[in-house]
């Protein structure tokens, strides 16, 4: 595990996928039989090792990704660095034969993404990306919705992403700086567009075109050590995105919002049937057949209640932590061969639509998205 020092590596990474599923004894295999897992942290303090190592009952840990590489014991090599160091450990994870889970972006241009997926098919190695979204309980009960035939020909998407990052100075901020640095591989559409293309597709269909305007509302932060900087990476993207099937899909996202939503992310599926609005746990719908007639009247205040025509979808499962579902589904792929369909052409394709957002941005313009293959 390389980089579980950091927010999403250990957070998400360790406490709530690895160690989770150490403590639950392992993942449950197609023929009942459990495989463990045994974590070793890499990182590039000892201290900070030694400490996470400490705290959790972890017995390896080393600054040497080397070493960690030629061992023959670590059979998945984990990722969670920051982008501008991904790709070219990843590289040294494929040279050295290993399955390979990493988060997203894959790298931070598109030809070098394509580079990774080519690589690992020319090894024969197993490689899996985060897609951690589609497993949030809300949009798993968006997409049962989807597959009952809920909203007969959908229409469009709307979504809302983000909240106010504070700039540093009268209070931390919630990200790390280098999220607000270009030259480090930050930028609102570099994190966020890899997420968006793999739910866009996995829902709904193909991105076939985008256009964007990528912008930096706050020019000036103040970093981790309290010094200010300048704040070269866009902060809010607003973009159409034109999917297979003529479905339209407008996102925002910022990190310069006040919130007043229910959750930080809330998508808005309208369709000739009904419509719905989902968040990470949320789920409202309106059938056709129990949607009111609103009449537009700019001279009389209207006084109804919009919010309480919505009914709450019913969960009807349990779902568990979504990263660490997908890490039990990787870890089959590779003990077991269990199907895997996000990978590094999946984390390419993320790439690219970043890529081509912010090439939208700059040029004013629409751009078509090409079909990515190995």
């Amino acid at each position: 595990m390389n980089g579980v020092s950091g927010r999403m590596g250990y957070r998400q990474h360790l406490l709530r996928s690895i160690l989770a599923i150490r403590d639950q004894g392992g993942v449950l295999l197609a023929d009942g039989r459990r495989v463990q897992v045994e974590p070793i942290l890499v990182g590039r303090s000892e201290a900070k090792l030694a400490e996470l190592a400490a705290k959790h009952g972890i017995e390896n840990y080393t600054t040497d990704l080397d070493a960690a590489l030629a061992d023959d014991r670590w059979q998945i090599y984990s990722d969670f660095l920051v982008t501008k160091a991904r790709a070219s450990a990843i590289k040294k994870a494929i040279a050295a034969g290993k399955a390979i889970y990493t988060e997203k972006p894959t790298a931070e241009s598109f030809d070098e993404a394509l580079e990774l997926a080519r690589l690992a098919q020319a090894a024969g190695i197993k490689n899996g990306v985060v897609h951690d979204k589609l497993y949030l309980p809300g949009l798993r009960k968006l997409k049962r919705l989807i597959d009952s035939g809920f909203f007969g020909r959908i229409l469009s998407v709307r979504g809302e992403f983000g909240y106010w990052v504070f700039e540093g100075d009268w209070q931390a901020a919630q990200r790390p700086s280098w999220n607000y640095r270009a030259e480090d591989g930050g930028g609102i559409v570099v994190d966020m567009f890899p997420h968006w293309s793999y739910v866009l597709e996995n829902l709904f269909g193909r991105v076939e075109s985008v256009y964007a305007r990528a912008v930096t509302e706050i020019p000036s932060r103040v970093d981790e050590n309290g010094a200010e900087y300048a704040a070269t990476a866009d902060d809010a993207a607003y973009a159409i995105f034109e999917l297979e099937g003529g479905i339209t899909a407008q996102l925002n996202s910022s990190w310069t919002t006040r919130v007043n939503r229910d959750e930080l992310v809330e998508f808005q599926v309208d369709g000739t049937l009904g419509s719905a609005v989902v968040g990470l746990f949320g789920c409202k719908i309106q059938p056709r057949n129990a949607t009111p007639k609103p009449v537009w009247n700019p001279d009389i205040a209207d006084g109804h209640d919009y919010d309480g025509d919505w009914i709450e979808a019913p969960a009807n499962d349990v779902f568990e932590n979504g990263f660490k579902t997908q890490w039990e589904e990787f870890i089959r792929h590779v003990v077991d061969d269990a199907p895997n369909p996000y990978d590094f052409l999946a984390g390419a394709r993320g790439v690219l639509l970043a890529e081509l957002g912010l090439v939208s941005s700059r040029e004013g313009r629409r751009v078509d998205l090409p079909e990515v293959s190995v």
